[in-house]
């Protein structure tokens, strides 16, 4: 019976988070420390004649500036066929908010002065904002390497889509299209940097990866990446929008390099909205094929998304929302055209809602054909569902997947079936469903290691490169600690995420710090309590294997009196020179062979989570404004180490997905400019606006997660956003193409269908 696992333990830094004391980058302070500053472009496309930083040098308090003369030149890009930004733009700017200079001095008020005085000639280009005006023909060419301006192609094919089309019952194609997304993190972007006189770099930064931030940072700044130390530090939020390299952290370590003094760079919210990454805007054309049972037989999808003008984490950005797909829905024929392609927009990412056009597709074809056959929501759903021991088009193996138990508490719960026929006139209910895989090939960094040792009194500390951006990472790897080894929590000292100190983790990067870390530290702690129990046998005069530990003390089992004290068992170790210190790491099992573009097949997760939610709504016909009356969540994520969190991350969901995604969230563009930057502004869900929710957990133990976990609470966000979809569909009595759902646009839908109606009688 788990002591640890299983059970709501309170987060220990809620006090902290609470009462305001947590610092956060932003917060931090170093003796002699610079402020700084960024030039940006205030242009979309143009070409750099000349940046004079003479003005700006001269002014009194300003200690460096920088520009593309003093960068290494080096390329940022995930992959090595995907480096095409330079972190200080060299001759050419491609969008309102690339970086052209920066300027350290001793306030920050020096620094805006120092960087207004930069006197920067343009040579005014063409620019296109829109993917599918980028890829046709004439369009202004972003990148001279990209044809069309395709920065990726993302080609699946299995089985024969064009053949299975005789095959199928019912046929329909649909076209959805959604506008970017901003992350809008709580915390805007900081970077603390400090170069000292053996020339490594120390930072701190809001970040999802650690060590991967600091290998990028290391490749740009040319040092080996024992040089380049990421600290820990509290971080507001991420959704995916710490996971990149940005150029802040290069040009703040630039700057410390060339003054030899700590320098903080703080953007401002408009800076945290352009210049660290965005959502992308999809076009998405999808044609579905449907044998008379309801079953899925063809697919055949097109998707264009507008990457903005850098590749960021193009080739995983463009196949994530298929393979969301194919794990959630069986389907033997299936084609897959994702594009990524360049525009004059500020740079996209991975975010937490990545493909709202894409999913709320395919659940408008699943009620449109469950409609069409006969068919219900719910029955079409259970019909093609992907369960435990079934593979995805592109050869991954389901271990565990609880699909049919997730769509059926959130059915049974909100009273579905029977509601479908029989709600009042403008009120509608609706289902989503969707997976999201937990830890996908990474290379080196796709793993994780943790080490655990005993001090003299007993106590236990623990080494992790875990990093916690609010969703509770620390206190799950606590939790699993404290269960591996026996002892209470308070008793574990946690040091995470510092890449000098702690072995290398993957980070809070592909849903994988459950399943990757959170394994690495349960077989460290494995191995430190067999290590205790080699030294306690000698103390005991017993079997290793028969010894056990519980409340301080190890015992034999089946005689609690043979009992000796924790602390006494570390230090008879130390005497004999045998330091208890356990050592653990876990990879995922998933086919290293895979790649994004040229072999996008073989396993690609270890894990897959399932959720499925119901939203039920009510829609004001003559204001277009959708009121949500309850929304059922259910969240198969094998075992919930704290159930407490993972209900959070399914409130989190709800609302970023369902509620924001789908209602509220969008960025507004004039000629690659974006016109809302702020929380004024860009609108969000409140607390006062979200509607009931309740959640179900259902706990499939996974195989291969710690304790029978894996991820927790992304796959909610997905299929709550289909499920609002749905039910505004439901009560309106027509499907919206477009997102969000804006009350204009559901106002537009209603007119063009009752006029529509008003024809044909």
């Amino acid at each position: 019976m788990s002591v640890y696992v299983g059970k709501s333990v309170p987060r220990r830094d809620t006090r902290l988070k609470a009462t305001g004391e947590a610092r956060y980058t932003a917060d931090l302070a170093l003796p002699f420390m610079l402020h700084a500053a960024v030039l940006r472009s205030p242009y979309p496309h143009a070409r750099l004649l000349r940046v004079d930083t003479s003005r700006a040098e001269a002014l009194p308090g300003v200690r460096a500036v920088i520009t593309a003369r003093d960068a290494s030149g080096v390329k940022w890009g995930v992959f090595r066929y995907t480096r095409d930004q330079e972190f200080l733009a060299r001759d050419r700017v491609r969008y309102i908010g690339e970086e052209i200079a920066a300027v350290a001095a001793d306030t920050e008020e020096i620094a805006q002065e120092a960087v207004a005085l930069i006197a920067v000639e343009y040579e005014r280009l063409p620019a296109v904002f829109d993917p599918l005006d980028a890829i046709a023909d004439g369009a202004p060419r972003i990148h001279d390497h990209a044809e069309r301006n395709i920065n990726i192609h993302v080609p699946i094919h299995v089985g024969d889509v064009d053949a299975a089309w005789d095959a199928c019952d019912h046929v329909h194609t649909e076209m959805t299209r959604s506008e970017e997304e901003s992350y809008f993190m709580t915390e805007p972007y900081a970077v603390l940097a400090h170069c000292d006189r053996q020339g490594t770099v120390e930072v701190w930064m809001p970040n999802a990866s650690p060590h991967t931030k600091a290998k990028g940072l290391a490749n740009a700044l040319e040092l080996p990446v024992s040089k380049v130390h990421v600290r820990h530090v509290a971080i507001g939020g991420a959704f995916g929008g710490r996971s990149d390299m940005f150029p802040g952290e290069y040009i703040t370590a630039l700057l410390s390099r060339k003054t030899r003094r700590p320098v903080r760079l703080v953007y401002t919210r408009e800076e945290n909205s352009i210049a660290v990454r965005q959502g992308h805007s999809m076009v998405v054309e999808s044609r579905f094929g449907f044998k008379k049972d309801g079953t899925l037989h063809a697919v055949d999808v097109t998707c264009h998304m507008d990457g903005g003008a850098y590749s960021s984490t193009g080739p995983i950005a463009t196949s994530v929302p298929f393979l969301c797909f194919e794990q959630t829905y069986r389907v033997a024929n299936v084609r897959y055209n994702g594009y990524r392609v360049y525009t004059n927009k500020p740079i996209r990412g991975m975010i937490r809602t990545h493909g709202r056009a894409w999913a709320c597709n395919v659940d408008m074809q699943l009620d449109l054909a469950a409609e069409a056959l006969g068919l219900d929501p719910i029955e079409i759903r259970l019909k093609n569902a992907l369960k435990t021991g079934d593979h995805t088009p592109t050869q991954s193996h389901i271990p565990s997947m609880a699909s049919h138990e997730t769509i059926r508490a959130v059915a049974e719960a909100s009273r579905f079936r029977e509601k479908w026929k029989r709600l009042p006139p403008w009120h509608g209910i609706g289902i989503g469903c969707v997976s999201v895989m937990s830890g996908f090939p990474m290379g080196i960094r796709g793993g994780s290691a943790a080490m655990v040792k005993f001090d003299e009194d007993g106590g236990v500390h623990l080494i992790s490169g875990v990093v916690d951006n609010g969703q509770g990472n620390e206190g799950v790897v606590l939790q699993i600690a404290a269960e591996a080894l026996g002892v209470p929590i308070d008793q574990i000292q946690l040091t995470a995420s510092a890449t000098e100190i702690t072995p290398i983790d993957q980070g809070a990067y592909s849903q994988a710090t459950t399943l990757v870390s959170g394994n690495a530290v349960r077989l460290a702690c494995e191995d430190a309590r067999r290590q205790l129990f080699e030294v306690a046998a000698d103390v005991l005069e017993a079997s290793a294997e028969d010894l056990e530990l519980a409340d301080g003390k190890v015992f034999v089992k089946g005689s609690p009196a043979r009992a000796v004290p924790l602390a006494k068992v570390v230090r008879s170790g130390l005497l004999k020179g045998k330091s208890v210190i356990g050592h653990g790491s876990f990879g995922p099992n998933v086919d290293q062979r895979r790649e994004w573009i040229q072999n996008p097949k073989g396993q690609l997760s270890a894990a897959f989570s399932y959720g499925s939610a119901v939203v039920e709504v009510r829609v004001d016909p003559e204001t277009g404004f959708v009121d949500v009356l309850d929304v059922w969540a259910s969240h198969d994520c094998g075992k919930a180490i704290n159930p407490k969190e993972v209900e959070g991350q399914m409130d989190g969901g709800v609302a970023m997905g369902g509620h924001g995604g789908i209602l509220l969230e969008a960025l507004r563009w004039h000629e690659g400019a974006n016109l809302n930057t702020n929380f004024l502004d860009y609108k969000i869900p409140l607390a006062p606006d979200m509607p009931p929710i309740h959640n179900f957990i259902v706990e499939a133990d996974d195989p291969v997660g710690p304790f029978g976990a894996k991820e927790g609470g992304l796959s909610i966000s997905m299929c709550t956003a289909q499920a609002y979809a749905n039910a505004i569909a439901h009560a309106i009595g027509t499907h919206i193409r477009e997102f969000p759902h804006t009350p204009d646009r559901v106002l537009d839908t209603i007119e063009a269908r009752e006029g529509t109606e008003d024809e044909a009688s």
